[in-house]
């Protein structure tokens, strides 16, 4: 049987799109709980912590935890449900959740129980060491995804995303801005945000913006996604 396509016409219609932005190219990035993160990628992660902790890790920064499955190192979630579960064994009133952005560098994967290098990536060049979503792992009972950075100096707080009322938020979020605006990074990380992709411009540099052909809506070139009104 032989088909002829020569004839065959198709009419497409296109009223928007949606990308997946993997952090290799832009800051901040929330990946999806089973996507690989690049190396050398910036992410959104989160972190649980107690409130007496959470002062100390805005003035100080992070430590090394000394021990955990995956050894030594800060130990982050991209799954915010994960963050909102620590501390262990302690009351939702004593628990606050940081949004953070970390530098992961080169990242190891361990999908395993005993896997030869589930404590000592570190050692064999890797910054970060990544634990897929319901990889099988009896260490992670939640089967929800979990990051270890090695060098602290690669995690930093950008805000509070969960905290067990508006006063220790309120508290927690005044440290916050004083500690970074001492740092020098509270301005640098706030100013030039493109309204449009919500992301930081490079240096003060305008995005390009253009118009929708079909809604007229105004766009930034860098927009992850963009659906016309009216069209889901």
């Amino acid at each position: 049987l032989a088909v002829s396509h020569s004839h065959i016409r198709m009419s497409v219609q296109f009223y928007g799109w949606e990308v997946v932005d993997d952090g290799a190219s832009y800051t901040g990035v929330l990946l999806e709980p089973s996507q690989r993160p690049q190396n050398r990628g910036v992410y959104t992660m989160y972190h649980g912590t107690s409130v007496a902790s959470a002062r100390l890790i805005i003035a100080n920064g992070f430590q090394q935890s000394q021990r955990g499955m995956l050894g030594k190192g800060v130990y982050v979630s991209r799954d915010k449900k994960k963050a909102q579960c620590y501390p262990l064994n302690s009351s939702s009133s004593n628990r606050v959740v940081f949004e953070l952005r970390v530098r992961v560098g080169r990242v190891k994967r361990i999908d395993m129980d005993n896997h030869p290098m589930q404590f000592t990536w570190h050692t064999h060049g890797y910054d970060t060491a990544w634990v897929p979503p319901k990889c099988g792992m009896m260490a992670v009972k939640s089967g929800k995804e979990e990051d270890c950075v090695f060098d602290p100096k690669r995690v930093t707080v950008v805000g509070i995303a969960d905290a067990p009322d508006t006063t220790i938020r309120t508290e927690l979020q005044e440290l916050l801005a004083k500690t970074s605006k001492k740092s020098g990074r509270g301005d640098g990380d706030s100013a030039d945000v493109c309204p449009l992709c919500k992301r930081k411009t490079q240096q003060g540099a305008q995005h390009i913006k253009q118009q929708c052909w079909k809604c007229g809506q105004n766009l930034c070139i860098l927009m992850s996604k963009h659906f016309c009104p009216g069209r889901p």
